[in-house]
């Protein structure tokens, strides 16, 4: 039972990292599209 329960944990931390690596990732493709807008005007 404590193994199944660890490896529950380590699997929501993977998730935790992803989903900010992800928002990281989608922050700097906004701030790219912002800008080329920006410089289109």
């Amino acid at each position: 039972m404590e193994h199944i329960q660890a490896g529950t944990r380590s699997i929501q931390l993977i998730c935790k990292l992803n989903s900010d690596r992800l928002l990281y990732a989608a922050t700097i493709a906004t701030a790219l599209a912002a800008g080329a807008f920006v410089g289109s005007l």
